[in-house]
């Protein structure tokens, strides 16, 4: 439900005519929107579900904007959200309405391509896509891949360490991720890691991906790239259940085979798929796993053989192998698209993201089936099957009343039943607002707490993206200051600029 800016006394009037006034000075000309109609498209991120005009958005463009408008509102004690393309779906970007909104969209630059280092040097606002596509000419691309790749940008990436169909053998963006210049809430730019492996001392890095908004401003990414692999090939796989689809994902892995990805659906997403892009998906099968191999052709071409062993025998149907690079493209059109495929069968859908162990697959969908019974709401599943991430889509009008808050209490369900089973609550998508209140299923109150003193360290007034990930706020006072190198973070020897 949207959120209309709220009657305001004159105090909180003026202070905002103060805010947006000061913002100008620091991002001139259209850098500062400040009035209802066009702030109206920042009010929600993918979970939209959740509604809120923030206060005032900023659109910077460089590093040295970004760390004045940091400065500034730590100075004043001012909220902070960061914001990508708001491709977010755990509500990670949902604006405050007491706060500033920094959109980053208008870095979008590549700033190096180094083939020798094997290294990208991008800005937080250039989509994932695009980074392959500025490398592909000379046989390189980035390999995680979210399925809305041409839409979410790297630093949104960043901030909840995305994944994609080919994360299994590739890693997700913590694995690609060499270097990044953040602004911390003070207006302090700071450099971790660069083109090189690994950095000695703390892991900051490893910290700061993920971390969604918490921490700090990402301003400049550098991503490694790789080389494209010689051949590719997906098998296209049709079973009678679920079920065996989910055991033969476990049998692929317990023979020693890595492949590209390992992607599967039920039938509800495969209709859905294929009369939105007609990829030759099976009709007349319970669940598809696409599965693709890739490296040098010999090595390929003995794979595609054991794979096909283990398909049969874990109780197959029937089997494709893609003969053209065309076609294989067409088999993940059908899985990429199937979000939005989805969209045309139901009014609305909630995308849920949880992870669990791969022996768990089996029972975890049946035990989702018996809840869909019980909450009276369909769910369509599509997710990355090789490494336990679930993408449940669960069905529902927000017209009728009720079924919204059903469809909450289904998802929740669904992420208790993950961590049940040894999983956690997000694989790619993040907490956001989405996952807070459950956070206490997963983690003790001091685990909670721990978390909390590290947002500490780096963001001591706890301004940046707050009411975000923990379910409960405290006082970095209360928590105790986090005591490294003297009561700080050891920055001193990072690279300021």
């Amino acid at each position: 439900m949207s959120v209309a800016m709220p009657a305001q006394d004159t105090s909180v009037l003026k202070r905002r005519r103060e805010i947006v006034r000061a913002l100008r000075t620091m991002v001139p000309a259209e850098g500062v929107i400040d009035t209802e109609r066009e702030m109206r498209p920042y009010q929600s991120d993918g979970l939209t579900a959740y509604r809120q005009l923030p206060m005032v958005v900023v659109l910077p463009h460089t590093t040295d904007q970004v760390a004045a408008v940091l400065r500034y509102c730590h100075q004043n004690g001012i909220k902070v959200v960061p914001r990508g393309a708001g491709t977010s779906l755990s509500g990670g970007a949902l604006p405050l309405g007491d706060g500033v909104l920094l959109g980053m969209a208008r870095f979008n630059r590549i700033r190096e391509i180094d083939f020798a280092n094997r290294v990208a040097v991008v800005e937080p606002g250039v989509t994932n896509l695009a980074v392959t596509q500025a490398v592909e000419h000379a046989g390189f691309y980035y390999a995680p891949d979210p399925s809305s790749q041409i839409a979410c940008t790297i630093g949104g990436n960043v901030a909840e360490n995305s994944g994609g169909v080919h994360c299994l053998k590739y890693g997700m963006t913590t694995n690609n991720v060499l270097g990044c210049e953040i602004v911390l809430i003070t207006g302090e730019i700071v450099r971790l890691g660069g083109k090189h492996l690994d950095a000695g001392g703390y892991d900051l890095l490893g910290i700061v991906v993920g971390s969604e908004g918490l921490l700090g401003v990402v301003t400049e990414v550098t991503v490694r790239i790789l080389k494209k692999p010689e051949v590719a090939r997906a098998l296209l796989i049709g079973f009678p259940t679920s079920e065996e689809a989910a055991r033969c994902v476990g049998s692929i892995i317990g023979a020693g085979i890595i492949p590209g990805g390992i992607e599967m659906m039920d039938r509800l997403a495969i209709h859905s798929a294929e009369a939105f892009v007609h990829a030759g998906y099976p009709l007349d099968v319970e669940a598809i796993l696409i599965v693709e191999l890739d490296g040098p052709r010999v090595e390929v071409d003995h794979l595609v053989e054991r794979v096909g062993e283990i398909a049969k025998t874990c109780g197959a149907s029937g089997l494709r192998v893609s003969t053209s690079e065309k076609e294989r493209l067409l088999f993940w059109a059908g899985r990429k698209a199937a979000f939005p495929a989805v969209g045309r069968i139901s009014p609305d859908y909630y995308c849920m993201d949880g992870t669990i162990p791969r022996a768990m697959l089996p029972r975890v969908l049946l035990r989702m089936q018996e809840l869909s019974e019980i909450y009276r709401l369909r769910v369509a599943n599509v997710f990355h099957a090789g490494d336990g991430n679930l993408h449940p889509l669960i069905l529902y009008d927000a017209n009728q009343p009720g079924e919204l808050e059903r469809a909450e209490a289904f998802g929740a369900d669904i992420l208790k039943l993950c961590v049940e089973v040894g999983g956690v609550l997000t694989g790619e998508h993040g907490v956001g607002v989405e996952k807070r209140d459950l956070m206490p299923v997963m983690f003790s109150q001091g685990d909670l707490d721990q978390q909390q003193r590290l947002k500490c360290a780096f963001d001591d007034k706890g301004l940046l993206n707050p009411g975000k990930v923990f379910p409960t706020l405290s006082r970095c006072a209360e928590l105790g200051r986090m005591h490294v190198s003297g009561g700080r973070l050891p920055f001193a020897d990072i690279p300021r600029f």
